[in-house]
């Protein structure tokens, strides 16, 4: 759907909706960061060469093979002997100069395993924005929600006019050190801007899992998903206790100890909000969460992984 170019434009846009809307990481060594998506805040501090977007204004191709070209060589690997690691020797200027040695195909494939954008193209593109999310079931929804956006040509078509405007906010900057990645990793959901936009993004996808096949399961794991922290202006992240209320902060480093009773199924935490989780105007989201047997991914095996 949307063709390439702008599909390109709305992975960059939307990535920022999906770092917003399952941000699920405020904590660094036991304290709070002040961000919902640490690990965001993190990998946007990371080698800028390897871990930024490609510049935007030029076409796709073009854009992530200039990218890739003057990305900075990691190593140069050899079959005997300490590999080399030379000091600002970009894939193009080795191509050119030959030296240390001829680069070859697999030098080229190596170097692109070096290279870690929020959106990587692989054939497919590959999302690299989202955090973890709790539960045994929780990367359910990412994963229907990406490819629910992506692969129903109705819900890519009103998901890309919905997050259009964002453009703005996000400014020439790249991803994720533009503005709306910013704001997304730090302030979650609690942004009205990405929260009008997910919310749009999320009232698009019942409807094409629906067309897709889903079952009842999945679509209601979605749904419940939307009631619970997008409808709220919440994420993931809002639900995860306090570090300064528990008697030894260092007990958060404990294996299992900020599991949720549920992503899905546990109560709100005390404080949240208590507004009725639909806009006016609009039809509660479709439930199905009592359906039997566990969730089952719409029929789209090659596609479930990427968008």
């Amino acid at each position: 759907p949307l063709g390439l170019g702008r599909r390109w434009q709305l992975v960059h846009l939307l990535g920022a909706v999906l770092v917003a809307a399952f941000a699920n990481s405020p904590y660094r060594g036991g304290r709070r960061t002040g961000w919902r998506s640490t690990r965001q805040s993190l990998w946007a501090d990371l080698d800028p060469g390897r871990t930024l977007a490609p510049r935007p204004g030029r076409p796709p191709r073009e854009a992530w093979a200039a990218h890739v070209l003057d990305a900075p060589v990691l190593c140069v690997r050899c079959d005997e002997g300490p590999w080399e690691v030379p000091e600002g020797l970009t894939f193009r200027r080795w191509i050119r100069t030959g030296s240390p040695r001829p680069p070859t195909r697999a030098d080229l494939d190596y170097h692109l395993t070096t290279l870690f954008p929020p959106v990587r193209p692989r054939g497919h593109l590959e999302l690299r924005m989202i955090d973890a999310q709790r539960g045994p079931d929780g990367w359910v929804v990412p994963l229907a929600v990406a490819t629910a956006l992506f692969d129903d040509p109705e819900a890519a078509e009103a998901v890309y006019r919905a997050v259009k405007p964002l453009a703005e906010t996000a400014g020439s900057a790249v991803a994720p050190l533009n503005p709306l990645w910013t704001t997304a990793a730090r302030e979650g959901l609690a942004d009205p801007e990405l929260r009008a936009a997910a919310t749009a993004c999320f009232d698009a996808v019942h409807p094409a899992l629906e067309r897709m096949g889903a079952s009842d399961g999945v679509r209601g794991t979605v749904a419940d998903f939307a009631d619970r922290y997008v409808a709220r202006g919440r994420c993931p992240a809002d639900d995860l206790p306090d570090p300064d209320a528990l008697t030894d902060p260092a007990l958060l480093t404990e294996p299992g100890l900020l599991d949720a009773p549920g992503l899905l199924t546990g109560p709100l935490p005390p404080g949240a909000p208590g507004v009725s989780p639909h806009s006016p105007g609009r039809p509660p989201y479709s439930r199905a969460s009592d359906a039997p047997g566990p969730p089952a991914l719409p029929p789209h095996p090659g596609k479930a992984a990427s968008a």
